[in-house]
């Protein structure tokens, strides 16, 4: 079952990132008009764009944004970069559907050009290969973040997080989620208690190919029944979303 909480996805039982590992990925310090806030992940796809899931950014006034951290606890460490970006710079897919989570991804544009170092690098889009977009299926990709690392624990990690597992064939996590899934998501195995849950959602998905990491997924939902149960995990399949991407990116690489 997906319930409101688990919209919000967390790395358990992953492993500690190494400072630089994963260039492209962003955190987000998401803030309602409410005063209350979110944490969330997001991927570096250029200078300027971040992608995350729109779950994340439904109704924030403003994001604080992390880049280039592997501590988020502390902000003096080499390397990160900081941004507040406010509702200007905020791009929900305009058909979000929160009761069916379809469609879970929205934009972020920084304020500014961001150069690229060792901390800070975008993940690749996905490619055409002979005409048509791999499906990834038994490929290992990597999930990260900094969201909570076990069921018990009531707070997000405050360093970097990842896990490594294969994508699940399709129609296998179909059967999990009893049609819930549709052909616009992707899904990771999550077996010894390995998987993302609250505090990694819009966060990235990737497929490494050589020195190459491709973007496949963002972090979207998992099971009500807890994040180290074995339940696939299930992220927004970016290649059902290029198209939408380079509308409001047309300079894109």
């Amino acid at each position: 079952m997906v319930n409101g909480d688990d919209n919000n996805a967390r790395i358990t039982n992953g492993n500690l990132a190494e400072v630089g590992q994963f260039p492209y990925q962003a955190g987000l310090n998401v803030s309602f008009g409410n005063s209350s806030t979110t944490w969330c992940g997001g991927t570096l796809i250029s200078h300027r764009w971040i992608v995350t899931a729109a779950h994340c950014l439904d109704g924030a006034e403003s994001v604080h944004v992390y880049l280039g951290a592997t501590n988020i606890s502390d902000v003096t460490e080499p390397g990160q970069r900081h941004f507040i970006v406010d509702q200007s710079g905020i791009i929900v897919h305009a058909n979000w559907t929160k009761s069916t989570v379809t469609n879970d991804i929205s934009l972020i544009k920084l304020p500014r050009l961001i150069a690229y170092s060792q901390t800070i690098r975008a993940a690749i889009l996905p490619r055409l290969v002979n005409g048509s977009y791999s499906l990834y299926e038994q490929q290992t990709a990597y999930a990260s973040g900094w969201g909570r690392d076990s069921d018990s624990s009531d707070s997000v990690s405050p360093v970097l997080r990842y896990v490594a597992m294969p994508v699940m064939p399709h129609i296998l996590c179909r059967m999990y989620w009893s049609g819930a899934v549709s052909e616009k998501m992707i899904c990771m195995s999550t077996s010894s208690g390995k998987s993302t849950c609250h505090g990694d959602s819009g966060g990235p998905l990737v497929y490494r190919d050589g020195n190459s990491s491709y973007l496949i997924g963002t972090t979207s939902f998992g099971t009500s029944m807890g994040c180290e149960v074995g339940f696939p995990a299930v992220f927004t399949r970016i290649t059902s979303y290029l198209e939408w991407i380079r509308e409001h990116i047309p300079d894109l690489p």
